[in-house]
């Protein structure tokens, strides 16, 4: 497959490897060559079989708005911008083009999701409970995409809204930890990335599923199928 990467962050350059040793052959495209998604023209896109964004919260929209316009096969793994989701999500359908996104592309992670969608069971029977999340200290969302969608599978499961309490430091790669306390006893979880060797794995391989699809996808619904 042809693919485009935006961006050329730590995440970014190990995406482009893992697609390469796959295969596939990879485009790079940094933020100085791509102001306001100039660069993503209708002619530039369509000869591209998927665009993989791993950019910033303050250029993903605009990225995605070009991709969508063009029909154009999308996996977003850039975080910070949900609150636009259902207005992305309006245009991807509106449009009948191929969007994927995900706040973690790590099968660990969202074996993580499901470990923790049963223990929050334990908030309905007098346990309380809070979300850590801590990453590098250059990661520019706070909360992490990760730790906002773990809320989210807690609340739905649980009914109880948890605090997340955020912390950056040095070159953390991203620890997730849900810790669940009674008087009697406590209960933790946690998921560690060693390195970003997942999160590029699991992008290259959303980006090998979408080709033929149309529709607004949560890698966290398909990551089996991967």
């Amino acid at each position: 497959m042809k693919l485009l990467l935006l961006g050329r962050g730590k995440t970014g350059a190990l995406v482009a490897q893992v697609g390469q040793q796959r295969g596939h052959q990879v485009e790079i495209l940094c933020a100085a060559d791509n102001p306001h998604a100039s660069a993503l023209t209708p002619k530039r896109l369509a000869q591209l079989d998927v665009v993989i964004d791993f950019t910033t919260p303050y250029a993903v929209l605009e990225n995605i708005e070009a991709c969508v316009r063009a029909r154009q096969n999308m996996v977003v793994g850039t975080t910070g911008w949900y609150g636009e989701l259902p207005r992305v999500r309006r245009m991807v359908e509106e449009a009948g083009a191929g969007f994927l996104y995900g706040a973690n592309f790590s099968r660990g992670v969202n074996l993580f999701f499901d470990t923790a969608r049963v223990a929050a069971a334990a908030l309905r029977h007098g346990y309380s409970g809070q979300i850590f999340e801590r990453h590098h200290a250059h990661k520019k969302d706070a909360p992490s995409g990760t730790a906002a969608q773990l809320q989210d599978i807690v609340r739905d499961t649980s009914g109880s809204e948890l605090e997340i309490t955020s912390l950056r430091e040095g070159d953390v790669v991203g620890m997730h930890e849900l810790v669940l306390d009674s008087p009697a006893d406590t209960i933790y979880l946690c998921h560690d990335a060693k390195s970003r060797l997942g999160f590029a794995e699991g992008a290259v391989r959303a980006a090998e599923w979408l080709p033929g699809k149309t529709g607004f996808f949560d890698f966290r619904d398909i990551w089996r199928e991967l």
